[in-house]
């Protein structure tokens, strides 16, 4: 028999998370056929032998609802094994919107996520109004991974309470049942979901607060049912959790009225390192009693890049700064090489009352370099404290001298989340628990500052080979997760497990080679807008229902990928093996 593609030899974990086997990889229809000896030739064969093969990872957190509308490529994630999305994180996106809320979003996105407002402005078609509009505009195009989409709050609430609902002022019990319709009707032409936001750090770009900040159990409750009402769907949250029992009460009061999955965000703060603590004995305590309730964990610090090239630097607050902040690029680096204006720039001080640029910036015991190899669990010796003190320079200096490398592109790393104490051991314990899925990784959004559409890299080089400093984790643990997991919880049950009758979304990975490389800037985006893109090599093949989609670590130009419109169920044969 001839099959369209047949993977041979390599170590198949097969996201079921037990222990890896080798064998072979038959592919035919964009279907797996056979998993171990297979007797038959492909029309196209890829030889394995000493690499691992694994199901398509899941990215159930990223921000390409934008981005989507302009382009197919749905990087950085799919150069990191992703073949499959989901968007409309955060309660943030572009539907359901009225023309005269266009601007409005795009603030909001602008500020929350760190989308320039002219790269949204120019890229975005507005072919829609509706949520099932919107769905009908990504539904006429083609991707290299699939994308599914969720409805937003604050989108929503704009929608229907208009000025009320941007300026967040109680919904009235009419405006909930219209929230609640409109929820149930996105559910049914598609949505994937429905997520909100709870967090002062997400803001518009002028500084307002997301209009979902102080909505109401009442209102959130109502929306939930509507999701309900369309019988699927899954419930996304973000919180500051300032009383995390409390929040995670209410949040298990929603779940319990839904029936619906809710996961949220889960992160170590350096205000609290352990209140992440107690809000994971919450939920895995509902999940115990069998309520369907999940973390959603990131398995490296969300950590903002600095460098001149970037949104933000040491010196953004300086006003001797500012003087050149306007120039382009190269114009700026010249400046900043100049003996005198080095000096001025030194002996200048930040002038905000952004606590953010006041502060963290000047944080130089938590800042640290990043070059070759990517390191994202530096030691002490790497922060610009320490350089600083080895050189006999300030801080200051340091950064200037570190961010002039490679020509002016030199980064710095300033972790924020998940490395209050200098260490990775809380994400450890974070993804190893069962009431957790990974995720956060915000791909397509904070363009210029941060990039962790990567993290399916990380796990596999940090955590599964490289890491020092603690325990690792086992691959196939590692997989079952970022497959199977994450495809199941968003209803996605055709894929994320490598075995007959599944959807062929495969890896070929050369476990023992694979490298993240630095971040880099580059200029692809509407309106000649800048974006911080991030590689890897080792990635052999991704492949996506049945089409190699990248080749070593480069795409393709395939793109079989499509908007998923709600739940998937495995193929009569999937579900015979099962």
């Amino acid at each position: 028999m001839t099959h369209d593609l047949v993977i041979r030899g390599g170590t198949i974990i097969d996201g079921s998370g037990n222990p890896g086997f080798e064998g072979d990889i038959a592919v035919s229809n964009g279907m797996i056929m056979e998993v171990g000896r297979v007797p038959g030739r492909g029309i196209e064969e890829i030889d394995a032998r000493g690499q691992i093969v694994t199901p398509g990872f899941v990215d159930i957190h990223t921000h390409y609802d934008g981005q989507a509308t302009w382009t197919g490529a749905i990087s950085p994630s799919t150069l990191h094994g992703v073949t499959s999305i989901v968007m409309g994180n955060c309660g943030v996106g572009f539907a359901p919107c009225r023309p005269e809320d266009h601007d409005r979003l795009i603030r909001l996105m602008e500020g929350v996520e760190d989308i320039p407002f002219p790269v949204l402005a120019e890229g975005l078609p507005w072919n829609w109004e509706s949520f099932p509009d919107y769905l009908d505009s990504l539904s006429a195009s083609e991707f290299d991974a699939d994308i599914c989409a969720q409805l937003p709050h604050a989108a929503l609430r704009v929608f229907v309470m208009g000025e009320r609902g941007a300026n967040r002022d109680p919904a009235t019990p009419d405006d909930i049942q219209r929230m609640r319709a409109l929820a149930t009707e996105a559910i049914r032409a598609g949505a994937i979901g429905f997520s909100t936001s709870r967090t002062l750090n997400h803001r518009t770009s002028d500084g307002q607060p997301t209009p979902t900040l102080t909505a109401g159990e009442d209102e959130l409750t109502g929306i939930a049912l509507g999701v309900a009402d369309a019988g699927r769907g899954v419930l996304q949250f973000v919180s500051d959790f300032d009383d995390p029992e409390k929040e995670a009460a209410m949040l298990r009061r929603i779940v319990e009225a839904s029936g619906r999955p809710l996961s949220v965000s889960l992160a170590q703060a350096d205000v609290a390192p352990d209140g992440w603590r107690r809000l994971l004995g919450a939920i895995e305590a509902a999940a115990d009693e069998g309520l369907p309730m999940r973390a959603q964990v990131a398995p490296r610090p969300v950590g903002v890049l600095l460098g001149f090239e970037l949104t933000l630097n040491p010196f953004s607050a300086h006003p001797v700064y500012r003087e050149i902040s306007h120039l382009p690029f190269e114009d700026r680096i010249a400046r900043l090489r100049t003996e005198d204006f080095r000096k001025r720039l030194l002996a200048d001080a930040p002038d905000t009352d952004n606590p953010f640029l006041k502060v963290m910036l000047r944080s130089f015991g938590k800042i640290f370099q990043l070059d070759a190899p990517v390191n994202y669990e530096p030691t002490a010796d790497r922060t610009l404290e320490a350089i600083a003190a080895r050189r006999g320079v300030s801080p200051e200096e340091a950064a200037l001298d570190l961010m002039l490398e490679r020509d002016g592109r030199g980064m710095l790393y300033l972790p924020f989340l998940n490395y209050a104490n200098g260490s990775l051991d809380p994400s450890h314990d974070m993804m190893l628990s069962p009431a957790t899925l990974p995720g956060l990784s915000d791909g397509g959004a904070h363009v210029g500052m941060i990039c962790d559409g990567s993290f399916t890299t990380t796990m596999l080089t940090h955590w599964v080979r490289d890491r020092t400093r603690g325990p690792r984790i086992p691959v196939e643990h590692i997989v079952q997760r970022q497959a199977r997991a994450t495809a199941e919880w968003i209803g996605l049950h055709d894929r994320g497990l490598i075995a007959p009758g599944y959807r062929a979304d495969l890896n070929v990975i050369d476990l023992a080679n694979l490298t993240l490389h630095l971040p880099e800037v580059t200029y692809d985006l509407p309106a000649g807008g800048r974006r911080l893109m991030q590689k890897a090599s080792g990635y052999t093949a991704t492949i996506l229902k049945g089409q190699i989609t990248h080749r070593d670590g480069d795409p393709t130009g395939a793109r079989p990928g499509r908007l998923v419109r709600g739940p998937q169920r495995p193929g009569l044969s999937a579900m015979a093996a099962e």
